[in-house]
């Protein structure tokens, strides 16, 4: 073949469609980038016939046609929603596939606001909640039943990083008539893409990874082709009602935000892994920390799981310090990275679960240790965030009584704030 005919794939790779896929140039003007379509709503030339398939922009805008297109297209979903908020997506699927007297099932490890709404929104609607250690099958076999509607999966999960195997979810929730459910979140498409795997459903909070420059908050639900069982062929037409109903679309200029990003993504998440694994194996070895969980680290027992169902092990690594005392001098004293709610931003951002973003599980099965640390690997160099990170530590030495010793850096407001926030949020 010459060098004027290249091979071509069926399919483009996924990084040409994360540049390409719903980014065609504007018809009007000709415009490499598409414009921002700031309008509630949308002319007609004759009643009831639009012009191009908009009519109000709580139904939808050009904008979010856009990133709904390329959403679908890298998780190679038959339907997606581009929506106002990752909670406003998991909104859309409780509220769209949930019912009286059903039953989900939810990880030993999952994001506290996921637990907080289904809490103290549907479980009053008479929707029980059931909590099973998704990364054992044989746990999961014995308990679902005929209530259950929904096996909720986060993979890599909030903030624990627990691996559960796709594939093998999706077959016993199947057999029993249920939806699989997994939050692709901390992996985005680019390094898994559960619908493949089996999944009915997959959720993001797009204003992480997929934006990946912490200036937007959105969300998405994506759904296969509901032929896995019974239940899933009303997937689609029932969150398309839903979503319909209650206006939860993302705004135009947020979706233009949002599929700007993706443009980078698929490079984003190669320096975010490769940061992220940096990082894991140098704190493997530092004795202030008592242990370390990144599914790239052999010592991870997701490890081979990971492996068999992502192309990357994720820009979240995830860590316990010898005391608590240490874990909040730790959080305090980084000066790169910055003390901060959620993650997927092209800096880096750490979090201390217990008194942030899991507070709302504190006092029930479900709360962490707040010797627990989170940790979003940005972009920045590795060598800036290890020392930034050596500082830290030195800085958080511990006296034998468990006190910290010494003068420690000063504690910004900002981190002041955030240590004493009473609801977690992201």
């Amino acid at each position: 073949m010459s060098i004027t005919e290249p091979l071509r794939t069926a399919q483009p790779g996924i990084s040409t469609r994360s540049v390409h896929s719903g980014a065609d140039p504007e018809s009007h003007t000709g415009s490499v980038v598409a414009p921002i379509f700031q309008t509630s709503t949308f002319m007609m030339d004759t009643p009831g016939q639009t012009r191009a398939g908009f009519d109000y922009a709580r139904t939808g805008t050009p904008n979010r046609s856009d990133l709904e297109q390329v959403l679908c297209e890298l998780e190679n979903a038959t339907f997606a929603a581009a929506v106002n908020s990752g909670t406003s997506a998991e909104v859309a699927v409780f509220s769209a596939l949930l019912g009286p007297g059903d039953e989900i099932i939810i990880p030993r490890d999952i994001y506290g606001g996921t637990y907080r709404l289904l809490v103290n929104e549907y479980e009053r609607w008479g929707i029980s909640i059931r909590t099973v250690d998704l990364t054992d099958t044989e746990a999961l076999a014995a308990a679902i039943s005929e209530k259950t509607a929904i096996v909720w999966v986060e993979t890599p999960s909030n903030p624990g990083l627990d691996i559960v195997d796709i594939e093998e979810t999706a077959r016993l929730a199947h057999a029993a008539n249920a939806l699989l459910a997994v939050d692709s979140t901390f992996a985005t498409p680019i390094l898994q893409r559960p619908i493949e795997l089996g999944a009915d459903v997959v959720i993001h909070s797009t204003t992480k990874f997929i934006n990946g420059h912490s200036d937007v908050i959105g969300g998405a639900v994506l759904a296969g082709d509901g032929s896995t069982c019974a239940r899933a062929a009303e997937v689609v037409e029932r969150l398309q009602n839903y979503l319909a109903s209650v206006g939860l679309g993302v705004a135009p200029f947020d979706a233009w935000l949002t599929r700007r990003g993706i443009k980078t993504l698929p490079v984003r998440m190669a320096r975010h892994c490769e940061n992220a694994q940096a990082v894991a194996e140098w704190l493997e070895g530092r004795p202030e920390i008592a242990e370390v969980l990144y599914p790239g680290l052999p010592s991870h027992p997701g490890h081979e799981v990971a492996k068999k169902q992502m192309s990357g092990f994720g820009g979240v690594v995830s860590f316990r310090t010898d005391t608590e005392a240490r874990a909040l001098s730790l959080v305090q004293n980084t000066q790169l990275i910055t003390l901060a709610e959620s993650l997927g931003g092209v800096e880096s951002l750490i979090d201390h679960p217990a008194t942030m973003t899991h507070l709302a599980v504190a006092d029930c099965e479900l709360s962490v240790s707040p010797t627990f640390i989170r940790l979003s690997l940005g972009i920045e160099d590795i060598g800036d965030i290890l020392a930034d990170l050596e500082s830290a530590l030195a800085a958080s030495v511990q006296t034998p009584d468990g006190v910290s010793s010494g003068v420690e850096a000063p504690v910004s407001d900002h981190s002041l704030s955030a240590l004493k926030r009473p609801v977690a949020t992201v």
